[in-house]
């Protein structure tokens, strides 16, 4: 497993809620591909909303992945990095041809973002996000600033003393 940088972690659980939120519960094919084809209608026309999560949406169901070792290589980096390679690993034909070469002409960061995005999210198992959690990030903490529980401290104690002593 591989780690990716912690917003394309988190871009790739929203456009999941995303997806989920669309399709409904139950589900409703019917709405979610009206959803995808108002999409890709308005990326394939060089409009649409300048989002990564609303292009990765547009794309996930249209887009193949040529090079995954090196998109998974270019996860590491959110902003940055070069977006023509991006491109040239993955691909989109049929309908999708012209959205992925209108997002791509139009918003190249974004679209470099968005790509990587839903590869995340539709190779779910080729990648491991930073664990944030609260026990994790203090793993390693000396205890350095804790102080006894009954004890005020002197910066406390001055916040209410009201003769100024």
């Amino acid at each position: 497993m591989r780690k990716v940088h912690p917003e394309f972690a988190y871009q790739s659980r929203e456009l999941g809620g995303q997806i989920e939120g669309i399709l409904g519960d139950p589900p409703n094919q019917k709405n979610y591909d009206l959803m995808v084809g108002a999409l890709v209608g308005e990326y394939a026309d060089g409009g649409g909303i300048e989002d990564v999560n609303m292009m990765s949406f547009a794309l996930v169901d249209h887009i193949a992945f040529d090079d995954p070792k090196g998109l998974l290589a270019e996860s590491l980096h959110y902003e940055g990095g070069n977006p023509d390679q991006v491109f040239a690993m993955a691909s989109c034909e049929g309908e999708g041809a012209a959205m992925y070469r209108a997002m791509t002409e139009h918003h190249p960061e974004l679209a470099r973002q968005a790509i990587i995005t839903a590869f995340l999210y539709k190779h779910p198992r080729l990648w491991d996000e930073d664990d944030q959690s609260l026990d994790q990030l203090a793993a390693g903490d000396e205890g350095d600033d804790e102080h006894e529980e009954d004890a005020v401290s002197d910066d406390f104690a001055q916040m209410f003393d009201q003769e100024g002593e």
